[in-house]
Protein backbone atom coordinates (compact mmCIF):
# COMPACT_ATOMS: atom_id res chain seq x y z
CA UNK A 1 0.00 0.00 0.00
CA UNK A 2 1.30 3.44 -0.90
CA UNK A 3 0.97 6.72 0.94
CA UNK A 4 -1.78 7.96 -1.40
CA UNK A 5 -3.68 4.69 -0.97
CA UNK A 6 -3.72 4.92 2.83
CA UNK A 7 -4.88 8.53 2.61
CA UNK A 8 -7.76 7.51 0.34
CA UNK A 9 -8.78 4.74 2.74
CA UNK A 10 -8.56 7.03 5.78
CA UNK A 11 -10.91 9.53 4.11
CA UNK A 12 -13.68 6.90 4.20
CA UNK A 13 -13.18 5.49 7.71
CA UNK A 14 -14.66 6.39 11.09
CA UNK A 15 -12.16 4.32 13.09
CA UNK A 16 -8.71 2.84 12.50
CA UNK A 17 -7.70 -0.75 13.14
CA UNK A 18 -4.41 -2.51 12.40
CA UNK A 19 -4.35 -6.31 12.30
CA UNK A 20 -1.20 -8.35 12.88
CA UNK A 21 -0.43 -11.35 10.63
CA UNK A 22 -1.55 -13.71 13.44
CA UNK A 23 -5.04 -12.15 13.43
CA UNK A 24 -4.61 -10.14 16.64
CA UNK A 25 -5.39 -6.44 16.51
CA UNK A 26 -2.93 -3.76 17.55
CA UNK A 27 -4.54 -2.30 20.71
CA UNK A 28 -6.94 0.54 19.90
CA UNK A 29 -4.94 2.96 22.04
CA UNK A 30 -1.81 2.77 19.84
CA UNK A 31 0.15 5.85 18.87
CA UNK A 32 1.74 6.64 15.52
CA UNK A 33 5.11 7.76 16.86
CA UNK A 34 6.93 8.24 13.56
CA UNK A 35 6.27 8.79 9.88
CA UNK A 36 9.28 9.20 7.65
CA UNK A 37 11.21 8.08 4.62
CA UNK A 38 13.63 5.19 4.95
CA UNK A 39 16.33 4.82 2.30
CA UNK A 40 18.43 1.71 1.91
CA UNK A 41 21.50 1.82 -0.35
CA UNK A 42 23.07 -1.59 -0.85
CA UNK A 43 24.85 -3.97 -3.16
CA UNK A 44 23.22 -7.35 -3.72
CA UNK A 45 25.20 -10.61 -3.82
CA UNK A 46 25.56 -10.26 -7.61
CA UNK A 47 27.30 -6.88 -7.29
CA UNK A 48 24.36 -4.70 -8.39
CA UNK A 49 23.94 -1.37 -6.62
CA UNK A 50 20.37 -0.94 -5.41
CA UNK A 51 18.44 1.87 -3.73
CA UNK A 52 15.18 1.16 -1.95
CA UNK A 53 12.96 3.87 -0.48
CA UNK A 54 9.82 3.45 1.60
CA UNK A 55 7.57 5.51 3.82
CA UNK A 56 7.86 4.20 7.37
CA UNK A 57 5.11 4.29 9.99
CA UNK A 58 5.98 3.33 13.54
CA UNK A 59 3.11 2.16 15.75
CA UNK A 60 3.56 2.14 19.49
CA UNK A 61 1.38 0.62 22.15
CA UNK A 62 1.43 2.79 25.26
CA UNK A 63 -0.58 2.24 28.39
CA UNK A 64 -2.56 5.35 27.47
CA UNK A 65 -5.98 3.68 27.36
CA UNK A 66 -7.82 6.97 26.86
CA UNK A 67 -5.97 7.69 23.63
CA UNK A 68 -7.59 6.78 20.33
CA UNK A 69 -6.20 8.02 17.05
CA UNK A 70 -8.94 8.84 14.56
CA UNK A 71 -8.63 8.77 10.77
CA UNK A 72 -8.66 12.56 10.45
CA UNK A 73 -5.82 12.88 13.01
CA UNK A 74 -3.68 10.32 11.17
CA UNK A 75 -4.38 12.20 7.92
CA UNK A 76 -3.13 15.40 9.58
CA UNK A 77 0.06 13.65 10.71
CA UNK A 78 0.60 12.25 7.20
CA UNK A 79 -0.01 15.66 5.58
CA UNK A 80 2.47 17.40 7.90
CA UNK A 81 5.01 14.64 7.24
CA UNK A 82 4.54 14.95 3.46
CA UNK A 83 5.08 18.72 3.53
CA UNK A 84 7.94 18.77 6.02
CA UNK A 85 9.86 15.78 4.65
CA UNK A 86 8.79 16.14 1.01
CA UNK A 87 7.61 12.52 1.05
CA UNK A 88 6.97 10.77 -2.24
CA UNK A 89 4.10 8.38 -2.90
CA UNK A 90 6.05 5.27 -1.90
CA UNK A 91 5.18 1.87 -0.48
CA UNK A 92 4.58 1.90 3.27
CA UNK A 93 6.35 -0.31 5.77
CA UNK A 94 5.12 -0.46 9.34
CA UNK A 95 7.25 -0.98 12.44
CA UNK A 96 5.69 -2.46 15.55
CA UNK A 97 7.19 -3.83 18.74
CA UNK A 98 7.37 -7.62 18.65
CA UNK A 99 8.10 -9.88 21.59
CA UNK A 100 11.85 -9.21 21.52
CA UNK A 101 12.57 -6.61 18.86
CA UNK A 102 11.00 -4.20 16.39
CA UNK A 103 9.24 -6.06 13.60
CA UNK A 104 8.64 -4.70 10.10
CA UNK A 105 5.54 -5.36 8.04
CA UNK A 106 4.01 -4.57 4.70
CA UNK A 107 0.55 -3.00 4.64
CA UNK A 108 -2.70 -3.99 2.91
CA UNK A 109 -6.31 -2.96 3.39
CA UNK A 110 -9.07 -5.54 3.73
CA UNK A 111 -12.43 -5.64 5.48
CA UNK A 112 -12.05 -2.01 6.64
CA UNK A 113 -8.86 -2.93 8.48
CA UNK A 114 -5.22 -2.17 7.78
CA UNK A 115 -3.53 -5.56 7.69
CA UNK A 116 0.14 -5.79 8.63
CA UNK A 117 1.62 -8.35 6.25
CA UNK A 118 4.66 -10.56 6.71
CA UNK A 119 7.82 -9.67 4.82
CA UNK A 120 10.35 -12.21 3.57
CA UNK A 121 13.96 -12.08 2.47
CA UNK A 122 14.99 -13.16 -1.01
CA UNK A 123 18.03 -13.30 -3.24
CA UNK A 124 17.89 -10.44 -5.73
CA UNK A 125 20.62 -11.80 -8.03
CA UNK A 126 19.79 -15.48 -8.51
CA UNK A 127 21.08 -15.36 -12.08
CA UNK A 128 24.51 -14.13 -10.92
CA UNK A 129 25.16 -16.01 -7.70
CA UNK A 130 24.25 -19.53 -8.75
CA UNK A 131 21.13 -20.07 -6.66
CA UNK A 132 18.78 -22.20 -8.75
CA UNK A 133 15.21 -21.06 -9.27
CA UNK A 134 12.84 -22.97 -7.01
CA UNK A 135 11.05 -25.83 -8.73
CA UNK A 136 7.33 -25.50 -9.08
CA UNK A 137 5.53 -27.94 -6.82
CA UNK A 138 2.54 -29.66 -8.36
CA UNK A 139 -0.15 -31.84 -6.92
CA UNK A 140 -0.98 -34.94 -8.94
CA UNK A 141 -4.63 -33.95 -8.65
CA UNK A 142 -3.85 -30.69 -10.49
CA UNK A 143 -2.21 -32.39 -13.47
CA UNK A 144 -4.27 -32.40 -16.59
CA UNK A 145 -4.92 -35.87 -17.93
CA UNK A 146 -5.35 -36.45 -21.62
CA UNK A 147 -6.99 -39.45 -23.20
CA UNK A 148 -4.25 -39.83 -25.79
CA UNK A 149 -3.84 -43.50 -25.12
CA UNK A 150 -7.44 -44.65 -25.19
CA UNK A 151 -8.27 -48.08 -26.56
CA UNK A 152 -8.26 -47.99 -30.33
CA UNK A 153 -6.29 -44.71 -30.53
CA UNK A 154 -3.19 -46.44 -31.87
CA UNK A 155 -0.85 -45.15 -29.15
CA UNK A 156 0.07 -48.60 -27.84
Amino acid sequence: MTLSEIKNKLNNLETIAFELPNGNLVPKHFHVTEIGEVSKNFIDCGGTLRIEKKVNFQLWNANDYDHRIHPEKLLQIINVSEKTLNLQDLEIEVEYQGEFTIEKFGLEFKNNTFALTSLVTDCLARDKCGVPEPKQKLQFSELETKDTCAPGSGCC
